[in-house]
């Protein structure tokens, strides 16, 4: 029963890494930069909740609500400051204009939040008449456990997934960010507003985020500034390995990312689970480098 138990925990790690992956796979599959800052929204998304709950007694779902709102503002404001002026930059100049909106935020929340770690209250815990807390259903006499966070998050990793494929293939907005996927010279000169579609783009993956931040740190309860950097990276690693800017690619490889992880902590070595991750990413790379369902993209010279 212990495989079934990694197995699960897998999935589940790996469900939040596809939610996350989303964020990465969206902004690159349409303005072709990647947001290392994304990571850092994840955190910023925790903070807004956690404080929501724990200091202004809001209910968890209006909690999560702020979140998703919050973060989905400032992905707005920060690819309107950040981002939109370098449209036609180098991509080497994105690329650190990146990593100094991820620094800022980081600094930013130590400078509000301090650097002292919150324990994230656990939203998906039930209790009974006589105070017991339950966390999660016990299947097989107790030998398998599945939690009530785990159950949630494969849950909304899954509708969002279905929801998001549904909103690109049928929507006059999902459509608009395919064309601009393809070639944004040619949608615009088809009257699609291609800035209005890179923000929008920016809103949905920063939202999302905030879901993840949360759900992440439902799981796993320690919440400081720098919370979201590791499983950025991660994130932006599962997006590489299923194909980025594939929205299937993400979720697939989100759940190899996460059940990769916990099967080489729990078999190998917890020292080494980050290194054995990577050198799957090497291995997937070297024999498909666009990834596993990602596309290979020819450029005209």
């Amino acid at each position: 029963m212990s495989f079934l138990n990694y197995l699960i925990s897998g999935i589940s790690l790996g469900s939040i890494y596809a939610i996350i992956a989303l964020g990465y796979t969206m902004v690159y599959g349409i303005a072709k930069m990647l947001n290392f800052a994304h990571g850092d929204v994840i955190m910023v998304g925790a903070y807004i909740c956690f404080y929501s709950v724990s200091r202004f007694g809001l209910p968890a779902p209006v909690g999560v609500l702020a979140a998703v709102l919050v973060c989905t503002a400032l992905g707005i404001v920060v690819e309107r400051l950040a981002y939109k002026p370098l449209r036609a930059a180098p991509s080497l100049a994105v690329l650190i204009t990146a990593i100094g909106v991820s620094y800022f935020l980081q600094n930013a929340a130590l400078l509000l939040w301090t650097s002292n770690p919150k324990v994230f209250p656990n939203f998906f815990a039930a209790k009974k008449a006589d105070g017991t807390v339950i966390t999660g259903i016990d299947l097989a006499g107790g030998q398998l456990t599945i939690s009530y966070v785990t159950i949630v998050t494969i849950a909304a990793c899954v509708i969002i997934m279905l929801a998001l494929t549904w909103f690109t293939g049928n929507t006059k907005m999902g459509k608009a960010m395919r064309a601009c996927s393809e070639d944004k010279g040619a949608a615009q000169l088809m009257g699609i507003d291609v800035n209005s579609t890179i923000s929008v783009t920016f809103a949905i993956g920063s939202g999302l985020a905030a879901i993840a931040g949360v759900l992440l740190c439902s799981a796993y309860p320690n919440l400081v500034p720098t919370t979201g950097s590791m499983p950025g990276i991660k994130a932006f690693t599962a997006a590489v390995f299923g194909g980025i800017g594939s929205i299937p690619g993400a979720l697939l490889g989100g759940i190899l990312l996460g059940v990769l992880e916990i099967f080489a902590k729990a078999y190998i070595s917890t020292q080494l689970s980050d290194a054995i991750v990577f050198a799957a990413l090497i291995v997937v790379l070297l024999v498909k480098p666009s990834g596993l369902l990602g596309k290979p993209i020819r450029e005209k010279v």
